[in-house]
């Protein structure tokens, strides 16, 4: 096995090496234009930083990091009292306001480094551990590494003096698409009755709403309202590390073209609603999207969303349909299974570092939810 002896920082795409595009030519999230995406259309609160692993002096290695200043971040998300909610703002803001943060804060379960066959991933651990000390320690609350898979995780458990805590987010919810759906309907055909009959519902009282996938003038015309949709969603979730800029939308499409779809939805020729997805080889990753409260209520919005997503899975031949961490129910009522990825997170001041379990558990918000079992047994 080939180990990392080294490492190198780039702050600029135009500083990486040519190199770099062979290890990310099968990781759309390492590739050049979606790291151009990064610098020019990130959050306010994000720095990206793009990091090199070698062994000796060849490039081996390719990694994803990002610092998130969440003092810049005026709202945190829906809380259960005001009271815990102002203790968490404070905490956060004091003690745990700036992260490292090595994988990609805007994806779940994105792949954030890529190594070369031959390399032995607990060195490259080692190595990313070593560069938090050396040249972010003593500007940083906490560093994360961020979901991951169960066969990589064991490199952090594995250690005798391990200092990160290991931790679960929410699930992130998966659907594998079988080879025998061809179309939506034999998707329905799957589901049991109570879950068609879901669907039908959904169906039935979406009509009336207009789809319409948006290309870049859409997107530059629509971009005040899209926001405006966002957020709105963006406000009601548990937790808010970032919100996204006008810009986003708009410039993913021009750096990915027909690897990122986003789908508009209308109603009396007004834009009530917006989905978005990437395709990243055969899996569907779903992104961000918002929607008009009442028309939600009133047309089963989201529901149709999902529905959509799937219809344009099966369409699309892919095998797998990332739906995200939110709203777990909901989705696993379409056929998502939860699926825990590890994430591991250090401070950087040792006595905050030995109850930091602790200070997690009670910052964590609390998502009580019943998993759902859609399809015939």
């Amino acid at each position: 096995m080939v180990l990392i002896t080294d490492y190198q920082i780039y702050k600029s795409t135009t500083h990486i090496p040519e190199d770099w595009f062979d290890l990310s030519k099968n990781n759309l999230f390492l590739s050049l234009p979606y790291l151009q995406f990064l610098e020019n259309a990130s959050p306010s609160n994000f720095s990206n930083t793009f990091i090199g692993l070698y062994s000796q002096e060849k490039l081996v290695g390719i990694c994803l990091a990002q610092g998130v200043d969440l003092r810049k971040v005026d709202h945190f998300g829906q809380r259960d009292s005001l009271l815990k909610k102002a203790l968490r703002g404070f905490l956060f803001k004091n003690f745990s306001g700036k992260l490292l943060i090595i994988g990609n804060n805007l994806m779940t379960g994105a792949p954030c480094f890529q190594l070369a066959p031959e390399v032995d991933s607990a060195s490259a651990m080692d190595c990313l551990k070593r560069m938090i000390q050396e040249q972010f320690r003593s500007n940083i609350h906490l560093s994360i590494f961020k979901d991951f898979q169960q066969e990589d995780a064991i490199y952090f458990n594995q250690q005798k003096e391990n200092t990160f805590l290991s931790f679960t987010a929410q699930p992130t919810m998966r659907m594998q698409i079988p080879n025998k759906w061809q179309h939506f309907a034999d998707y329905q055909d799957d589901l049991t009755k109570k879950y068609r009959d879901q669907c039908k519902r959904a169906r039935k009282k979406g009509e009336g709403i207009t789809k319409r996938l948006l290309e870049i003038p859409d997107l530059l015309a629509a971009k005040d309202r899209m926001h405006e949709l966002y957020l709105h969603v963006a406000h009601h979730s548990p937790f808010n590390t970032f919100f996204l800029p006008k810009n986003h939308f708009i410039e993913l499409k021009n750096q990915l073209g027909d690897q990122f779809r986003v789908c508009g939805y209308y109603l009396n020729d007004q834009l009530v609603g917006f989905n978005s997805i990437i395709l990243s080889g055969d899996t569907l990753e779903t992104y961000f999207l918002g929607y008009d409260d009442q028309v939600q209520r009133e047309h089963m919005l989201y529901l149709n969303m999902l529905y959509d997503m799937i219809e344009f899975g099966i369409q699309k031949g892919a095998t797998c349909i990332n739906f995200g961490r939110t709203a777990m129910e909901i989705k696993s009522s379409v056929g998502a299974k939860p699926e825990l990825l590890s994430s591991f997170m250090q401070h950087s001041q040792k006595t905050i570092n030995r109850y930091l379990g602790f200070f997690y558990h009670f910052l964590e918000p609390k998502v009580a939810w019943t998993e759902r079992h859609p399809f015939k047994a």
